[in-house]
């Protein structure tokens, strides 16, 4: 068990390596100046080049690179070029923005998700599962900002149901603030439907397809018992990866939806960086969505070896 988190954990601190590394030298080729961009175009060239050297984009980039890096791992996600302040006041509440969103999103998409597929399985190559599959997938390949226009449109303008808007008044409780994420999370279960309870499906054919599945039928327990005792605990574990790799994509990857909304969320975050080339915030950022991505993969991992001893026995 021990070799077998150390080999996971070891995948995940490299593939963090090379994502640091890809998204600091992919963040130098991003076109403008930070000097002029901070001074404007009518700033002169000397006091462009002045910034620049006051910030050290002029150095050479191993040595950035190094120095950011060394920061970083000390707790300092360094100082925005833009409003030179610490990078850390912008990206954690944008993290717990997008975390709130992602949350509410996987509270409606995982149990809907995991309940579709079962009843899609159950009903193998009959019209509810081609209604459950085909429905999915439509809604899996619908843009986010097709199916959130839509949902702004309906429950928005015209009934008025929900505010076309996540951004909640100040001070306002959970319940408020759940109230005005409904909404936004709509097209992240359209999104992760299909994916999940594709999944989930593919698990529960195998499982009624299984020896031990007969082997509990011939012994007379009750259909139920079977499903819920013997079949469900092995169907559900492809989809315990396909809801970890969606972790990454939930927190970091809405920079529609948040847009769409107008909610201050991470993925917004990096977009707005990334247009002002605000390094420190762009590359603290997508980091910070690397090490939750890889965190939320690596529990994952555990959580199924420890369902399936079989795959903790073959990784050694």
């Amino acid at each position: 068990m021990n070799r077998f988190l150390a080999r996971r954990f070891a995948y995940s601190l490299v593939t963090l390596i090379v994502l640091s590394l890809l998204v600091f030298f992919l963040g130098q080729v991003l076109p403008g100046n930070v000097g002029r961009n901070i001074l404007g175009p009518f700033a002169d060239q000397q006091a462009v080049d002045a910034l620049n050297h006051q910030l050290g984009v002029d150095r050479p980039l191993l040595v950035q690179y190094g120095t950011w890096i060394w920061h970083f791992l000390q707790g300092d996600m360094g100082r925005s070029y833009i409003y030179g302040a610490p990078v850390a006041d912008f990206v954690v509440p944008a993290l717990v923005h997008s975390v709130k969103l992602a949350a509410v999103a996987f509270l409606l998409v995982v149990p809907l998700g995991i309940l579709g597929g079962v009843v899609a399985a159950l009903n193998v190559n009959r019209p509810l599962d081609r209604v459950i599959s085909l429905g999915g997938l439509s809604a899996t390949v619908l843009p986010e900002f097709v199916t959130g226009i839509v949902l702004i449109l309906v429950f928005g303008v015209w009934l008025r149901w929900l505010p076309i808007s996540a951004a909640w008044p100040n001070g306002a409780g959970p319940v408020t603030q759940l109230y005005y994420l409904i909404l936004p999370a709509i097209p992240l279960v359209f999104i992760l439907f299909g994916y999940i309870a594709r999944m989930a499906r593919a698990g529960m054919v195998e499982a009624l397809d299984s020896d031990y599945t007969r082997t509990a039928i011939l012994k007379g327990l009750p259909w139920r018992q079977v499903i819920w005792r013997h079949v469900l605990r092995n169907a559900v574990l492809p989809t315990i990866t396909v809801i970890a790799s969606q972790t990454g994509y939930l927190i970091g990857g809405l920079v529609v939806v948040e847009t769409l909304f107008r909610y201050q969320g991470i993925g917004s975050l990096i977009y707005d960086a990334a247009k002002g080339k605000d390094f420190p915030v762009l590359m603290a950022g997508v980091l910070v969505i690397g090490i939750i991505y890889a965190v939320a993969t690596l529990l994952a991992d555990l959580l199924y070896s420890l369902l399936n001893p079989r795959i903790r026995i073959a990784s050694q």
